[in-house]
């Protein structure tokens, strides 16, 4: 029985970890046991708890609580819990998920102790050093053990990157490894859409039909921090909602919620809180989320996990950001890079909304958790 350390901190990453939990708790109990840690970095009641109860996430067997701050400083704590954990029993491995300063303390971690690293979502890249997520990402694929690429762009990245060849040997005289696994969101989606169509009531709570709205996502703090793209993204959303009169439903992010107040001018709030079709929602439930994309007309998000999980429910996506890791979204024509710019979403939303397009299978066959935990055990 080999033991593996899963670390989470953030909400994208507890969703994530459902796939290779239920893996492991289905077909895996017998080779592999699972310990979870929640640094803490994202924790409050709607954003975490209720996605480990929602998703049958075994409940973290350790919270550092290390809660929001600076980078080196949040990411400091992270360390010294981590490690500490690591010290007091004893891990065959520790699972990564993506680009937060979590991924990085874990990492870092779990490399001084010679614990072999396995990162889930390695490869991917904006190439955009500006953002932590590319920083986070990159240092953990240089100390992974095994790196379990989502897509063959991720596959490219690090074959360009010298990884396939690189001369890197780990603890135990091993090799690295590196797989395309196809995308544990994936896995996901398919198995709770069904669910959500049965559990959740949000499109009936706020009177949503189905693909007669759009679903738009902010928190990235690039856009939430300042005022020019916030207020260019708002007016954009609001131009929208009041010309072509379709509603938009935003699920907003605690902390844009807050910075909405201090970063718009008083007039744009008031319009946009008093036009019928925006829809200001609170943080949603990841079924109520599925939901709410399988059903949306089309999809603006800065999200990397939301562009994807638009091309899984075959949805047009608006991407609010310059560049993105998910190229293959762009290059099939299911998405648009426009940044947060009013001209360019509106335009993109024009093209858009009146586009055919198709949404080839290109995140794997909805059994990413089972090749990853195969590769795991052999290694």
């Amino acid at each position: 029985m080999k033991k593996i350390l899963t670390v989470i901190g953030a909400r994208p990453q507890i969703i994530k970890a459902a796939a290779l939990s239920r893996a492991i708790r289905n077909n895996y109990s017998d080779r592999i046991e699972e310990k979870i840690l929640h640094t803490g970095q994202h924790y409050d009641m709607n954003m975490s708890q209720v996605f480990f109860e929602e998703l049958c996430i075994p409940k973290p067997d350790y919270n550092l609580n290390v809660g929001s701050g600076k980078h080196g400083e949040q990411t400091a704590k992270m360390i010294a819990g981590i490690e500490e954990i690591l010290l007091s029993e004893h891990f065959d491995g520790v699972v990564l998920y993506g680009d937060t300063n979590s991924t990085l303390a874990g990492a870092i971690a779990a490399s001084k102790l010679h614990v072999p690293i396995f990162h889930i979502e390695a490869g991917l890249r904006s190439f955009n050093m500006d953002m932590p997520e590319e920083i986070n990402r990159i240092v953990c694929d240089q100390l992974s053990s095994i790196l379990f690429a989502p897509t063959n762009t991720a596959v490219a990245n690090l074959k360009n990157e010298g990884f396939e060849i690189a001369p890197a040997i780990f603890h135990g005289n091993k090799h690295r490894q590196v797989y395309n696994s196809g995308d544990v969101m994936y896995d996901n989606s398919m198995y709770f859409a069904t669910i959500a169509d049965k559990k959740s009531n949000i499109l009936r709570e706020y009177g949503l039909q189905a693909n007669s709205f759009i679903l738009a996502t902010i928190h990235r703090d690039y856009n939430t921090d300042s005022k020019e793209r916030l207020t260019d993204i708002f007016k954009a959303l609001y131009y929208i909602a009041n010309e072509y009169r379709i509603k938009i439903a935003i699920p907003l992010h605690p902390r844009t919620a807050k910075l909405l107040e201090i970063n718009l001018d008083v007039d744009l709030i008031d319009k946009v809180k008093q036009l019928a079709q925006i829809l200001i929602l609170p943080p949603v439930s990841f079924l109520d989320m599925i939901s709410l994309e399988k059903n949306a007309k089309l999809i603006m998000t800065d999200s990397g996990g939301v562009q994807k999980e638009a091309f899984f429910y075959e949805k047009p996506c608006i991407i609010l950001r310059s560049e993105t890791e998910w190229v293959e979204i762009v290059e099939n024509n299911a998405g648009i890079i426009a940044d947060a710019d009013f001209n360019r979403i509106v335009n993109a939303y024009n093209v858009l909304s009146v586009s055919n397009m198709s949404f080839p299978q290109l995140f794997g066959n909805s059994k990413a958790a089972n090749i990853i935990l195969d590769k795991i055990v052999a290694y």
